[in-house]
């Protein structure tokens, strides 16, 4: 049964000239003044969901996109603030990447959020989609395999740190505490000062491959699966679904369908379905725009994605529509009663789904987002929140 509903923010600023045939991606290059709007765009945002009853506001984290697309370097810095400007809602790390950090001051900085905020720092995990950003920091992306492997080792230190009151790691990329003196003694272990005032820490990860290691190995640390939202298609994919409950039955953790998963959709609510399409559509091919090339547009050609990049060509490319996208389930687009009915039917099809993310793609203006969810939260919301 629904009975949440958080968004996704990946930070992106206002833009202008969007679309297939607008200014191409790598073209942009804002200024910093443009660039710093992202914060007061979040605040906006943070402060409408808080009241109008939402349950979380996710965050993502991302670097140096001078492109405007994903602007927040630092989601537990920007939470610790909207925490502090806000009375409820609570705002969640979509996603923490863990091979841009040290494992150990992920947990620190976590831990020291849950406390100044009182458990309202929803803890979250990912791998990381941008070279530009993770191989900058010096850590694996192109080799998805030394990625995966030290994005492991990186969470099963952060849980010990969290779990355990003192802990030592020998592993491939850590060996924590090295063993050197230390005021008399030789250092054997160390304790994480503050561990979380909230114990078990609550975590989520995007679920993007869903293969059968990743799903165990958020089974084996009980890390509940976002479907949908940035880069990854929203929707609740059927096989997903499914191969998700199955490992965490693997590892004795039995669900319902649907259940410890959050599954994500974009919307636009307006009087007919036409109108929604005409309105949205500079948005969603301003999201292609940045999606296209780093392979997160499913079934493109390389020449599709080539042209992309090129207003002159992207138009007769054949790429998708937001028509496709609705068919496939990935966008609910129509007057307040269809969106609610669709929503419905995924919560009959999925019952153990409780949590539903509803957002924007990237490039859509701030105007608009507030008012899409301001509208969801009075003529969709209550559908659900009052059967809960």
């Amino acid at each position: 049964m629904i009975t949440s509903f958080g968004s996704l923010f990946a930070g992106h600023v206002d833009l202008e000239n969007e679309g297939l045939d607008g200014t191409a991606a790598n073209d942009r290059w804002l200024s910093d003044e443009r660039l710093a709007e992202v914060f007061p765009k979040s605040e906006a945002i943070a402060k409408l969901m808080d009241r109008t009853g939402y349950d979380t506001f996710w965050l993502a984290e991302h670097h140096f996109q001078r492109e405007g697309y994903e602007c927040i370097p630092n989601n537990l810095m920007l939470a610790l603030h909207l925490c502090h400007i806000t009375k409820n809602i609570k705002i969640g790390c979509g996603f923490n990447i863990a091979p841009m950090w040290h494992p150990l001051r992920m947990a620190e900085d976590y831990a020291t959020a849950d406390w100044l905020t009182n458990g309202r720092v929803v803890f979250g995990v990912g791998r990381g989609y941008h070279t530009r950003e993770v191989e900058t920091f010096g850590a694996p992306l192109r080799d998805q395999d030394a990625n995966r492997e030290l994005f492991e080792e990186q969470v099963d230190v952060i849980f010990k740190s969290f779990n355990e009151r003192s802990f030592k790691h020998v592993g491939k990329y850590y060996t924590l505490p090295p063993q050197v003196p230390y005021r008399g003694y030789e250092l054997q272990d160390i304790t994480l000062v503050p561990r979380p005032k909230t114990l078990p820490v609550e975590c989520w990860q995007p679920v993007v491959s869903a293969s059968p290691r990743a799903l165990d190995f958020m089974a084996k640390h009980d890390i509940k699966g976002i479907i949908g939202g940035g880069a990854a298609q929203g929707g609740a994919a059927e096989k997903v679904v499914h191969a998700f409950r199955e490992a965490r039955a693997r590892a004795g953790k039995e669900t319902k369908l649907g259940g410890d998963l959050c599954v994500g959709f974009s919307f636009y609510i307006c009087d007919s379905v036409e109108q929604g399409i005409k309105e949205a559509t500079p948005f969603f091919e301003e999201n292609i725009k940045m999606f296209a090339p780093l392979g997160f547009v499913p079934g493109l050609t390389p020449e599709q994605i080539d042209a992309v990049a090129d207003p002159k060509r992207a138009r007769g490319a054949g790429l998708p529509t937001l028509r496709n996208a609705m068919k496939a389930g990935t966008w609910l687009i129509g007057p307040p009663e269809q969106i609610t009915e669709q929503l419905k039917e995924v919560e009959q099809k999925y019952p153990g789904l409780e949590v539903v993310n509803v957002g924007q793609p990237v490039g859509t203006p701030q105007a608009v987002i507030l008012d899409q969810l301001e509208r969801f939260s009075k003529q969709v919301m209550p559908a659900f929140k009052r059967k809960a």
